[in-house]
């Protein structure tokens, strides 16, 4: 085995981004900067997949605006992408799902590029070899702040299966705020402490709370949101009108997707 391979990264962030703000995108820039710094990653591509509208979410607006805006959020950046999979399905897609649409696009991705480097050189031998269904030179991690991680500990929210996918074959990467404590949340979890090392904890120093909770009430209000937003995110909001007292009340009373179908699973399915 020559010395030390660079594993190859791509981060996925999922969510609502509703709308997004100037806070995910540096998350993406915080954890390839962590990533890289240990010396065994290289970062390689961002993925944005915001949650589509059967996720139910209080105040969730359409899919095809937070598509939008995130594609005018991320035009400046050279590495990270919107993707609109998940927000084009017509029922909610657990995440676990999503991961793993995003890692088969990935391994497709890469074998095509194997397979030109095949006519290139005649690399038969290195193809048979990378047939196997993970690559170890290949990961995708779930990037997410740390309202994510303890959201796994909230009943129904997740199932457990999904987790041990998500955090045992590929990885999270957790951007915290001083306020709060991953390492205390893995310690209480038999699951994600056997999962530890796959965790990687981003300390993010200079706090930078944009919750779009509050950039929606800000624009609810018509206070200025310059400089939380992208200045094209903040034109196009503008131009459609989006945000106001009545879209804040989209699914208000709904139950959120995930807990609708694990109580209604749990249920059944009780022992």
């Amino acid at each position: 085995m020559e010395g030390h391979s660079i594993t190859k990264v791509v981060l996925l962030a999922c969510g609502s981004f509703n709308p997004i703000t100037n806070m995910h995108m540096r998350m993406f820039e915080l954890a390839r900067d962590h990533l890289e710094d240990t010396g065994q990653y290289k970062v390689v591509r961002g993925i944005i997949s915001p949650v589509g509208d059967a996720y139910k979410k209080k105040g969730l607006i359409e899919a095809c605006h937070r598509l939008e805006m995130t594609r005018l959020a991320t035009e400046s950046s050279d590495w990270v992408m919107v993707d609109s999979w998940e927000s084009l399905q017509p029922e909610w897609v657990e995440t676990a799902k999503v991961v793993r649409h995003h890692y088969e696009e990935l391994l497709a991705s890469e074998q095509n590029i194997d397979d030109v480097d095949t006519i290139k050189y005649a690399k038969k031998r290195r193809i048979e070899e990378n047939h196997h269904k993970d690559r170890d030179d290949l990961q995708l991690m779930l990037l997410c702040g740390a309202d994510v991680l303890e959201s796994f500990g909230i009943p129904n929210m997740w199932k457990q299966e999904d987790i041990a996918e998500i955090v045992g074959r590929h990885g999270l990467v957790c951007i915290t705020r001083s306020n709060s404590d991953p390492h205390k949340f893995i310690h209480q979890s038999d699951l994600l402490w056997k999962y530890r090392k796959n965790i990687h904890i981003v300390r993010e120093w200079v706090t930078n709370d944009i919750s779009a909770t509050h950039v929606r009430r800000s624009l609810r209000r018509g206070q200025s949101v310059r400089y939380l937003l992208p200045d094209s995110v903040i034109h196009y909001i503008k131009e459609h009108g989006l945000y106001s007292s009545e879209s804040e009340q989209k699914n208000a009373d709904v139950v959120l997707a995930p807990l609708q179908r694990y109580t209604e699973y749990n249920t059944e399915h009780h022992h």
